[in-house]
């Protein structure tokens, strides 16, 4: 076993650390302008809701993109992070005078419940395969949302006033910053999940779930574990959001957001995480900016510009005549320029370096000396047979 050459081992870490950069830019950004002042509430309210968003695309990519399931419930699983998260939030600002820390209690406690719905629904509704669980997943989110609107605890059709709990305002916008850490730690619990041996036992179900069964992997658990894990990230976007806005309103959390989410899914690719954030973030600026920029009258206007900008980034992406500009201006092209600039400042492959393998046979002492066995000779025959042979033949 050979060494990997310097380039090798580049491609294989830059390829999982673009994800991580990418968010750590989007921190930097805001920090930056927090730290000189020019940081505006509206940026700061963005940046929180690239973040969230960020959350909820790439955890719905685990069930879509790696495990193969058409969820359309995803929403659902949000909500109850976002009503579970404010409730508990105002009680526990009652006796804990630090929002960070409950925050990060109601993102325990709303992610956990989150993930309870996501096996009790998952159990019983992944048994159904493509239009038929699509269904049962946006019906539960429907029901979840009517749910919450009918209950009074939770501030009935009015919605949940979550004022006590709030960060962003004049003198504190720093719900982004934890907003972009929880996104860095769903990243990297994701990666490793996709890398390891129970990331390919779900891609394996989505290529063919009868071979994966033939194989002796558990279907039922995978399924369930990928829909747990993206249910509780879920959930925690949720609480994000009760913390980002007020009052907490079940509106927010019809079909049309979760088919929003599933866009942002598609658009970057399924199975791609890299995409899924960088469609995220694109959808998501795009969803602000028309918010705040027509109002009024014009205000119906949003969702045809919105859905005309889709149809262009759908064509864009999949039309045949744009692929050779896409082969030299696109994202996959940037990457690979960033990445032959730092192959340049490293140091060049020289392939008198390559070690051999520690367990080398020369390396390791044997009871017979290995060169004597390799020139020894192993033919039976006797010189004077070998002659006598050799007279036949003529």
């Amino acid at each position: 076993m050979r060494k990997l050459s310097n380039n090798t081992k580049y491609d294989f870490k830059f390829k999982y650390l673009i994800n991580y950069c990418i968010v750590l830019i989007l921190l930097g950004l805001g920090l930056a302008l927090m730290f000189t002042g020019g940081l505006k509430m509206s940026f700061a309210r963005l940046l929180t809701q690239i973040g969230f968003s960020i959350i909820l695309a790439v955890s719905l990519n685990l069930v879509v993109g790696f495990l193969g399931e058409l969820s359309l419930g995803h929403a659902g699983f949000m909500c109850i992070g976002a009503y579970i998260g404010g409730f508990f939030g105002n009680l526990l600002s009652n006796y804990i005078g630090s929002k960070f820390l409950v925050l990060v209690l109601t993102m325990i406690i709303g992610g956990a419940l989150a993930s309870v719905f996501g096996f009790i629904i998952g159990l019983p509704s992944l048994r159904l395969k493509g239009d038929y669980l699509a269904i049962v997943t946006l019906a539960f989110g429907e029901i979840v949302r009517n749910i919450f609107k009918n209950q009074k605890a939770f501030g009935g059709a009015m919605g949940l006033s979550t004022g006590k709990i709030q960060f962003d305002s004049r003198n504190n916008m720093t719900l982004f910053i934890v907003t972009f850490a929880v996104a860095l730690i769903m990243l990297f619990v994701l990666q490793n999940l996709v890398r390891s041996k129970h990331g390919r036992a779900i891609t394996a179900i989505r290529d063919n779930e009868i071979a994966a069964k033939a194989m002796g992997i558990n279907v039922t658990f995978y399924k369930l574990l990928a829909f747990i894990v993206a249910s509780f990230f879920a959930g925690v976007a949720g609480v994000i959001y009760a913390h980002y806005t007020t009052p907490v309103s079940y509106t927010f959390f019809s079909y049309n957001y979760s088919i929003e989410i599933l866009v942002m899914v598609v658009l970057g690719g399924m199975g791609n995480i890299t995409g899924s954030i960088i469609a995220a973030t694109l959808i998501s600026c795009v969803n602000f900016f028309l918010q705040s920029r027509l109002s009024g009258d014009l205000a119906a206007l949003r969702y045809l510009i919105y859905a005309l900008v889709l149809i262009f980034i759908i064509i864009f992406s999949n039309a045949p005549a744009l692929r050779p500009f896409k082969e030299k201006y696109g994202i996959a092209a940037l990457s690979e320029k960033i990445k032959n600039v730092f192959r340049k400042k490293s140091k060049p492959f020289n392939p008198a370096v390559i070690k051999e393998d520690e367990g080398s046979w020369d390396r390791i002492p044997t009871k017979i000396d290995m060169d004597a066995l390799l020139s020894t000779d192993i033919n039976p025959d006797t010189p004077d047979e070998q002659e006598g042979a050799d007279k036949k033949s003529d």
